[in-house]
């Protein structure tokens, strides 16, 4: 069986103990939300300094909600190698019209069509799948991961409720490109557990392990 590295991002920090501990556990990517209304809201300045500690290969995520193009454009100017990824009510061109690479959320419920959705939003890199939840933003709840039709156009990122205890099973039964998790390695509201972080992303590896044929 062909190997496969299930990319990891964990999202939501705001320390920066939190960040050094996401990247010694092997994260590929740290998210920074720049949504008001959340708990684990930063400033574009705050995001920046957390950004500066990355080592190379390791990408900064900015997760929007409806922001004003100024907005966005501030958080790039600030950190030069960030990958959008919005959740809000953004259309195809306003994902598109900042020139950057871009994740799109899909959130998950029945009946929602994500083959046309992910046909709509073809330009993306990426679609992150989560729970349908009032407002915006995840919710730290599982979908129904039998939802995922066969045959998406685009790589899935997992997300929605993912913890050190069911990463595994979401791996070895979707084989997504990605994971993302926040809430299921805290310990409060956006501040993450160094030893949750570690043992979500061994998790992962053993998944992939296992889904390779390699003794884990």
């Amino acid at each position: 069986m062909t190997s496969h590295r299930t990319r990891i991002k964990i999202c939501g920090l705001t320390r920066e103990t939190d960040v050094d501990a996401a990247v010694a556990a092997g994260a590929d990517a740290l998210g920074f939300v720049f949504y008001a209304h959340s708990p684990r809201a930063v400033t574009v300045e705050r995001a920046a300094a957390l950004a500066r500690r990355l080592p190379p290969f390791v990408t900064p995520v900015g997760l929007f909600v409806n922001a004003s193009d100024p907005e966005v454009a501030a958080a790039c100017h600030a950190i030069p190698t960030l990958l959008l990824q919005f959740h809000g009510d953004e259309t195809p061109p306003e994902c598109e019209r900042h020139a950057r690479p871009w994740l799109r959320a899909a959130r998950i419920s029945p009946g929602f069509d994500l083959l046309d959705f992910a046909q709509q939003f073809h330009g993306a890199q990426a679609l992150l799948l989560d729970a349908h939840v009032d407002g915006y933003g995840g919710g730290g709840k599982v979908f129904d991961w039998s939802l995922i039709p066969r045959g998406v156009s685009l790589p899935l990122v997992l997300s929605g409720g993912l913890n050190p205890a069911n990463v595994g099973d979401g791996v070895r039964q979707l084989r997504p490109w990605a994971v993302d998790v926040s809430s299921g390695v805290e310990s409060a509201k956006g501040i993450k557990d160094a030893d949750a972080m570690h043992r979500f992303c061994d998790a992962v590896r053993e998944a992939d392990a296992l889904g390779a044929g390699i003794p884990a």
